[in-house]
């Protein structure tokens, strides 16, 4: 029976009446504050992107990343090193890591606003090179 909802699961990954829009994997530790902002936040204009959050340690998210999710992203965004690294022995997909702590409230208005512009960044000017942007997020600079 698993096997069949795995190859469901798989099918639904090319379901064509998703359209043809980028498909974007969000991940944070639990996939419970920062990644479904950004899914939030992708989801709409200018973005229009088809959004999944999850989390990467399983014994915490509610919706945990999985080797079906990971093959219906076109994208896969995460926000820290270790998180990077991770994905990494998962997949050999190209991972952004937007390099954001995980200090934030789910759509807490800091967080948004870091997201935003780093999401234009990628996605709008695709200023850097390594769609990784440098600047610090340290959660100290919240006011």
């Amino acid at each position: 029976m698993k096997t069949n909802n795995v190859l469901n699961r798989r099918f639904n990954c090319s379901n064509p009446h998703q359209g043809d829009y980028k498909k974007i994997l969000c991940v944070c530790s639990a996939g419970l504050l920062r990644s479904p902002t950004l899914a939030v936040i992708l989801s709409k204009e200018p973005y229009n992107f088809n959004t999944r959050a999850v989390g990467l340690d399983c014994g915490h998210a509610l919706v945990p990343i999985d080797e079906v999710l990971i093959e219906w992203a076109d994208d896969i965004i995460c926000m820290t090193s270790e998180q990077e690294e991770r994905l990494k022995i998962m997949t050999d997909k190209h991972i952004i890591n937007l390099k954001i702590d995980d200090c934030y409230g789910y759509r807490d208005k800091m967080l948004i606003k870091v997201m935003e512009e780093k999401a234009h960044k990628i996605y709008i000017f695709k200023e850097d090179n390594n769609n990784a942007p440098n600047d610090n997020n340290s959660c100290n600079r919240r006011s």
